[in-house]
């Protein structure tokens, strides 16, 4: 592990404790399993001291339920004591996999549900914990972070009840609009944690013959909102950044949002070059591969597909024809949201793991140190790419 003697300089803020919710079960294993295998192996000269009480364990996860009555309410039952324990919760928000009973009916939970869940947990620490950060990947209610008209602020409102609940840490995982943080300013920590390394790192692995250079690739962002990103991704890979604009038609309204006229294209020449489109979702889809379309349209090569959370709302159909079609080369998320095995099956994903991100997270937070240079992947991209140009074989 990176970085081990500075971490080891710190005593820890607490026995280490993760509470992964049911939605987060298969990242939170992966997450303890990286954890347990880094404290057995790490030798220090006050590992008998009292600070580090329980400091390796085979497993560091808080057995929690939720069961729910037969009218769909739900409590949390907490099954071992947490008194003083600096725990995780991990929850994945968007993970509709996952059902419950509700008057005989199976419902599948929302959202809403996995929030409330979130909440429960909480409650039910009932102040015992020393300690409480939130590991939300994606940040609930985080697409309605602004008012625009006369509307609820949903993300700004669930971040100050987290914090009014006794959280003391937020981290998630490119956050549709970061600002919204600006609900909380004064109390508990916000971390929006961007994983352009893994997608680098993600595409490397598993395509062997990417020209990392202004010639042959540019990194598109699909619309205004994702204009960050993509200048972020294009410094660190060197090469050049396109952008589209959507122009919306105002005077009318279907299915709940203006309708795009046109996707306008504002860049330099995209002949014959690879192209990566990142954003921080994959909805529907359908602008993605709008945007592929218009790309293949100013005769793009290949075309790479980033996205943080692959939601794919309407299936992946579109993306299969999309694929078949020659519009998209490479899809690539993160399992940071619940993935199904048709899409972990197809030819066309790229599955970036970002378990062990986390557990570097957790590990250097559980010690009280500074995470900056976790939140900055710039070094560690350029180590991969320079490894990638000297020898493309040597990330498999």
């Amino acid at each position: 592990m990176p970085n081990d003697e500075r971490i080891l300089e710190t005593i820890p803020s607490g026995i280490l404790g993760l509470v992964p919710t049911k939605s987060c079960t298969e990242l939170g294993a992966k997450v303890d399993k990286y954890l347990a295998a880094w404290r057995e192996n790490r030798e220090h000269e006050h590992k008998h001291d009292a600070a580090f009480k329980d400091y390796h364990k085979d497993s560091y996860v808080i057995s929690v339920s939720n069961p729910r009555f037969g009218s769909g309410e739900a409590k949390c039952v907490i099954n071992q004591s947490i008194r003083g324990l600096d725990l995780y919760i991990l929850v994945d928000v968007t993970n509709w996999s996952l059902t419950y009973k509700l008057c005989g009916h199976e419902n599948h939970m929302s959202p809403d549900d996995h929030y409330s869940d979130l909440k429960r947990i909480i409650a039910a620490c009932g102040g015992k914990a020393r300690r409480i950060t939130v590991i939300m990947p994606f940040l609930y209610e985080s697409r309605q972070h602004k008012r625009s008209a006369r509307e609820s602020l949903d993300c700004a409102l669930a971040l100050q009840e987290l914090v009014n609940m006794g959280v003391d840490n937020i981290i998630t995982f490119d956050a549709h609009d970061p600002r919204v943080q600006n609900a909380i300013p004064l109390r508990g920590g916000f971390e929006s944690v961007q994983p352009i390394y893994q997608f680098i790192k993600g595409m490397l692995t598993n395509v062997k013959d990417i020209q990392i250079d202004p010639e042959h690739l540019m990194v598109i962002s699909p619309d205004e909102g994702a204009t960050g990103r993509a200048i972020y991704m294009a410094n660190v890979l060197g090469v050049d950044m396109g952008m589209f604009y959507k122009r919306r038609d105002y005077s009318r309204i279907v299915d709940g949002r203006n309708p795009i006229v046109a996707h306008e294209f504002l860049g330099q020449d995209l002949s014959g070059k690879d192209v990566i489109i990142v954003d921080d979702m994959i909805s529907s889809g359908e602008s993605m591969i709008d945007t592929a379309r218009e790309l293949k349209k100013r005769n793009a090569n290949r075309i790479f597909v980033c996205s943080t959370f692959g939601l794919f709302t309407n299936g992946l159909a579109s993306f299969d024809k999309a694929y078949e079609e020659g519009l998209i080369y490479r899809v690539v998320t993160t399992n940071l949201t619940y993935q199904t095995p048709e899409l972990l099956s197809r030819e066309y994903y790229i599955n970036c793991d970002m378990s062990k991100y986390i557990a570097y997270i957790i590990d250097t937070l559980n010690h009280d140190a500074s995470i900056s240079d976790l939140l900055n992947p710039y070094d560690r991209c350029q180590r991969v790419i320079e490894k990638y140009k000297a020898d493309p074989y040597s990330l498999i």
